[in-house]
């Protein structure tokens, strides 16, 4: 049976443990719960595909807790991931830039860039310090079911497999993050509309269609 355990330290620890030896926990965002593994750590990477049945060429985003933890995975980190990075992290926006290679292949599903964004959840937060680096996440639900925004739906979609959700209760935005990507030099793509509106973006940065 899947624990759902409260967020505290030492279950926050416990969780830290599980995710080292290749086993996933769900855990807390403002949007939706993550099904999370380490972002380097490319057998519990797979696992994560597994649990969910997520085919595999579709990429995850990595969860950090800052732009310097970001500058470590992506290469360059632009002046524009910096400006969307200051306005509005933590929080819901996925920024899409050049990956350096240091996560897991499967994190990037072979492509060459990375989809990054930081959490302003606290539990989320929590638990990317403990652990000390990204942790590349889905939302933890069965592939095609709707995500999930507490832990009990986590554990009814992922059942015994899973062995903890991290409990922060119901989240608080009622939509995905917003995802931008920041790879053409003419200007930033919005690829999903989310919680960060078009409006806000173009007032810091220069959008293209």
């Amino acid at each position: 049976m899947t624990e759902i355990a409260a967020p505290t330290e030492p279950n926050i620890l416990r969780a830290v443990a599980l995710m080292r030896q290749g086993r996933p926990v769900a855990f807390p965002t403002e949007t939706v719960y993550g099904l999370g593994a380490p972002a380097e750590a490319q057998h519990t990477v797979h696992r994560v595909f597994e649990l969910k049945g997520r085919p595999r060429d579709k990429p995850l985003i990595v969860h950090v807790n800052d732009a310097d933890q970001a500058r470590r995975l992506v290469d360059p980190w632009t002046e524009g991931a910096e400006i969307l990075a200051q306005a509005f992290w933590p929080g819901p926006l996925t920024l899409i830039l050049p990956s350096n290679g240091r996560v897991a292949p499967a994190v990037t599903a072979g492509g060459s860039t990375l989809a990054v964004r930081a959490p302003s959840h606290s539990v989320a937060r929590a638990l990317i310090a403990s652990l000390g680096e990204g942790i590349a996440a889905p939302s933890a639900n069965l592939s095609g079911e709707p995500p999930p925004t507490t832990a009990p739906e986590v554990a009814k979609q992922l059942g015994e497999q899973l062995a903890m959700v991290l409990d922060g209760g119901a989240t608080t935005v009622a939509v995905p993050s917003t995802i931008v990507d920041l790879t053409d030099e003419a200007g930033a793509r919005i690829l999903r509309l989310g919680a960060v509106t078009r409006a806000q973006l173009s007032t810091h940065i220069r959008l293209i269609d």
